[in-house]
């Protein structure tokens, strides 16, 4: 049993909101985090699992385990998010390249099926990044959803636009083949935080400014600067919304959302279309649901929660 009986696996591409992800989810002290694993997303997978590292060292936390993983998609190219992230993925924000802590020795699919039959039935994975290293898990290891108590995934968009392409959210159209095997996986309880509930989670500079510890409300409000910006050229709005925290949030408080069980999937061959979630809301297609899609959230109890943990 592990020490709180809510252990995790935090699979990341460290781009700015999977560092605040990392921030939420060892600061509020209520999960047993077993490691992080990285993979190739918003930045390289060396650059990704570089942030980690800086990011644990950050929050006084050099003890947890980074794994890295899979350096790049399952068949497509890498796509890096460097207009959204900045360069290094960071928003420029930890320029200093001296980290003394580094990663640990394994492959984070490896990794994440060790840990599963280690804890069977204990643990959650929490993925804020392409699908790649859950895939690669599940295809060395077919009875993994059966050893899982949950996945939570950010990722997707299943009424509103997407953030990539007109109907694609990035971690989705990053690697779609992978998000399609987990999809299809058989999980019990896979739970889908896509852009529908995290853009109502949205971080201003009046939230920021709420932050008591200096060293992580400077942090903070460094590596959003890029990130606000980017979102008042897109949405009009002078904030950034919260989307990989909000996947911590619903491991933290699966109250803070609303879920209702459909069978979503992904288009992984169209023009037009690639990476789409598709979400069958009127069972047109007579399938069994697979998945716990988030429709509604607290947004309001969302951000009171975050700024409480990192002010804890």
């Amino acid at each position: 049993m592990s020490e709180t009986g809510n252990c995790i696996i935090l699979d990341v591409d460290t781009g700015i909101d999977d560092a605040l992800a990392i921030l939420l989810a060892v600061k509020s002290r209520k999960l047993d985090i077993l490691g992080i694993t990285t993979v190739c997303g918003n930045v390289s997978l060396q650059q990704a699992t570089d942030n980690t590292c800086k990011i644990l060292e950050l929050v006084g936390a050099p003890s947890i385990p980074v794994i890295a993983g899979a350096a790049g998609p399952l068949t497509r190219k890498s796509h890096y998010e460097h207009r959204v992230h900045g360069q290094d993925g960071l928003g420029g924000a930890l320029p200093d390249p001296a980290v003394s802590k580094q990663a640990d020795e394994g492959f984070a699919p490896d990794f994440i099926v060790e840990q599963a039959k280690l804890y069977p039935g204990e643990l959650t994975l929490i993925m804020t990044a392409p699908l790649t290293n859950l895939a690669l898990a599940l295809m060395k290891c077919p009875e993994l959803p059966t050893l899982l108590k949950e996945v939570i995934f950010m990722g997707g968009v299943v009424r509103g636009h997407g953030n990539i392409t007109p109907t694609a959210e990035y971690n989705t159209y990053a690697d779609p083949e992978a998000a399609r095997i987990v999809l299809h996986a058989g999980f019990d309880k896979l739970t889908q935080v896509g852009l529908d509930v995290t853009r109502q989670t949205l971080l201003n500079e009046e939230a920021i400014g709420r932050l008591t510890d200096p060293v992580l409300r400077d942090y903070v409000a460094q590596s959003t600067e890029i990130y606000i910006k980017r979102y008042e050229e897109m949405n009009g709005i002078r904030a950034c919304a919260l989307h990989d925290p909000l996947a911590v949030g619903v491991a933290l408080a699966p109250e803070l959302v609303g879920r209702k069980s459909y069978y979503v999937d992904v288009e992984t061959a169209s023009r037009l279309c690639d990476g789409q979630m598709v979400c069958d809301f009127q069972n047109r297609l007579g399938e069994q649901p697979n998945t716990l899609v988030c429709e509604t959230v607290d947004a309001e109890a969302f951000l009171e929660l975050f700024i409480n943990a990192l002010n804890s």
